[in-house]
């Protein structure tokens, strides 16, 4: 599996939270970040099945804001 480079934007704030929470559980931020998205990915996974196996882009609407 070939392996991808993103970059993201976030506020200082959040950054620096994010970081502490990495050291805490012994990770860099990158990894910590990866664990978050895999979870995010798994949870969507249970309630939905498989994330964008055979889904063409034009059904897959992303569905409006929850209030």
């Amino acid at each position: 599996m070939a392996v991808k480079s993103i970059s993201i934007r976030m506020e200082e704030e959040m950054l620096r939270k994010i970081g502490y929470i990495a050291d805490y559980e012994g990770r860099s931020v990158n990894s910590h970040i990866l664990v978050l998205v895999r979870e995010s990915i798994a949870a969507f996974e249970r309630e939905h099945g498989a994330a964008g196996d055979g889904i063409p882009p034009a059904v897959n609407v992303k569905p409006g804001k929850r209030q």
